[in-house]
């Protein structure tokens, strides 16, 4: 069936100022753009008319980075995300732990807390912990999931104890007397921790991804990325893909760790879609977050003496990741928050194309986060074709954060969106969701306005415009997928993949584009959200 979709402002994105009086799409595809009556002319006698009454179609929107399944665990978890105080924190589990019955035999995972808003400025430990138990394990995960804390009954199952040493790349938090203290930071030390706890949550994964896609829905997006996968993950996702569950499309990068095992027992989702996922390619982390001061730098932190943060992997663990991507012909994504990350990933991915690459090889690798990367590092990152993905939601939420911990230029300088375009890098935009929630339109805010939570303007020299925000959240994330000739612009023969808002961004009072409210999202011709 096709559908003519007019009067209303319709941006194609595929220039500035480009837009089409008239779109007509037929069963998934996009087949006419242009003028109304030329297409009431072609196809009148055979389409129905969409009226968008003066509201605005763009293309869908494109999560460059987040973490579906991990987002849909998170919503049957206690959820900590408005407490300001251990004492909030204790009262929320209590009444988690109550209403939901739990005993010694099951778990408690929280997540959203985040210590720099809470009035102790600092973690909680497994002392706060245990006044809400000390038989059920808990471990409550930090909002940027990359520290957290357990209480007793949890390192006791886990194994954690005086003589357990700390991982590499990773660490536990200890007392006075070297006893584990309950806090936990970056993934090795966090997998330690929780790979006992895990198959005592009680979860309905079918049901959770539903809810999980309905909220990337709502927010207008079409194209969703799983970006720390493994072969459980994998196992859960394509389930509920074979069973039709899915409306959108997953991309999934496995972890290197879990690479070559996961993609020979998922083959036929390597680089190509089977009920709409695929693999990706694989996932590196290289360091923490700059917010929990885990992200490892160049130069120390702020009224720090020494402490640059610190790696989670050597160099030559990295440079054989990317050495094996490039020989494999796949897409390789590093996690790099810190600028002495954003060196370890760029310096080992010349090692591999020096070594194993070709010239014009279409590799696309992408730099995760960038949040303090620098200009010699973006012009090094052209020379390598790597696309920088920029959190750029970090000058909003942490931004006042940032300013303390890396001081007032590196602090200013977080997300330096406008020194990747100005050097023509293809950069995109994400959420990490669920670490902040999939809202595009605050991403494109933030860039376009750059202020902090307390309404501190931060960096303001690396503000862009409406057009080139935009770009980073459609055409240029489909590129990252290196999917640009299928979606992320409104063109004849595309997917109809697409966003209907109630205002055009690119006319709104850009203090106000956070405020655009999503009416209907459309994925290959068909409504899957209506506000």
């Amino acid at each position: 069936m096709k559908t003519i979709y007019y009067d209303g402002d319709i941006i194609t994105m595929t220039g500035a100022k480009d837009s089409c009086e008239a779109l007509v799409t037929e069963d998934k595809k996009i087949l006419y753009t242009g003028t109304l009556k030329q297409a009431r002319a072609l196809y009148g006698n055979e389409a129905q008319e969409r009226d968008l009454k003066g509201h605005t179609l763009m293309p869908a929107f494109i999560d460059a980075h987040s973490h579906f399944v991990q987002t849909a665990q998170s919503i049957k978890m206690c959820d900590l995300s408005d407490t300001e105080s251990f004492e909030d924190i204790v009262t929320a589990l209590k009444n988690y732990l109550e209403k939901n019955q739990i005993d010694e035999n099951g778990m408690i995972f929280a997540t959203g807390y985040d210590h720099n808003f809470l009035a102790e400025q600092k973690h909680p430990d497994k002392t706060v912990l245990d006044k809400v138990s000390k038989t059920v394990p808990i471990y409550i995960s930090h909002a940027s999931g990359h520290m957290g804390a357990a209480n007793s009954a949890l390192l006791k199952l886990a194994g954690i104890t005086t003589e357990t040493k700390d991982p590499e790349g990773g660490r536990f938090g200890r007392d006075k007397s070297g006893e584990p203290d309950g806090y936990v930071e970056e993934t090795p030390a966090l997998m330690q921790v929780l790979a006992a706890a895990m198959p005592r949550m009680k979860m309905d994964m079918a049901e959770q991804m539903k809810e999980a896609q309905q909220l990337y829905l709502k927010y207008g997006i079409t194209t969703v990325q799983e970006g720390a996968a493994m072969a459980q993950t994998m196992q859960g996702l394509t389930a509920f893909a074979a069973l039709g569950g899915l409306e959108l499309d997953v991309v999934a990068y496995i972890l290197k760790e879990d690479y070559e095992k996961t993609v020979k027992e998922y083959a036929d989702y390597n680089g190509k879609y089977k009920n709409r996922v695929k693999i990706g390619g694989v996932k590196v982390i290289l360091d923490g977050s700059p917010q929990g001061k885990s992200a490892w730098l160049s130069k120390p932190y702020e009224g720090e003496e020494n402490y640059c943060g610190y790696p989670t992997h050597d160099d030559a663990y990295v440079t054989k990741a990317a050495k094996d991507a490039v020989r494999g012909g796949y897409q390789i994504l590093a996690h790099c928050n810190g600028d002495a990350a954003s060196e370890q990933f760029i310096q080992s991915y010349q090692a591999a194309l020096k070594e194993t690459g070709t010239a014009d090889g279409d590799y696309r690798p992408v730099m995760i986060h960038c949040q303090t990367v620098r200009d010699d590092q973006l012009d090094r990152m052209v020379q390598l074709k790597m696309i920088p993905s920029i959190f750029i939601g970090h000058t909003y939420y942490w931004g006042d954060i940032h300013l303390k911990n890396l001081g007032a230029v590196r602090g200013a300088r977080i997300s330096p969106v406008k020194s990747a375009l100005e050097r023509g890098l293809i950069y995109n935009f994400h959420q990490d969701t669920p670490v902040t929630k999939p809202d595009m339109l605050h991403s494109v805010w933030c860039a376009v306005n750059r202020v902090t939570r307390k309404g501190q303007p931060i960096g303001q020299e690396q503000c862009i415009n409406v057009y080139e925000a935009l770009q980073a959240v459609t055409i240029n994330a489909a590129y990252a997928y290196k999917e640009e000739d299928q979606k992320g612009t409104l063109e004849a023969g595309k997917m109809a993949d697409m966003v209907i808002l109630d205002a055009n961004p690119l006319k709104a009072d850009k203090k106000c584009i956070k405020d655009i409210v999503v009416l209907e999202t459309i994925k290959e011709g068909k409504t899957v959200y209506k506000n």
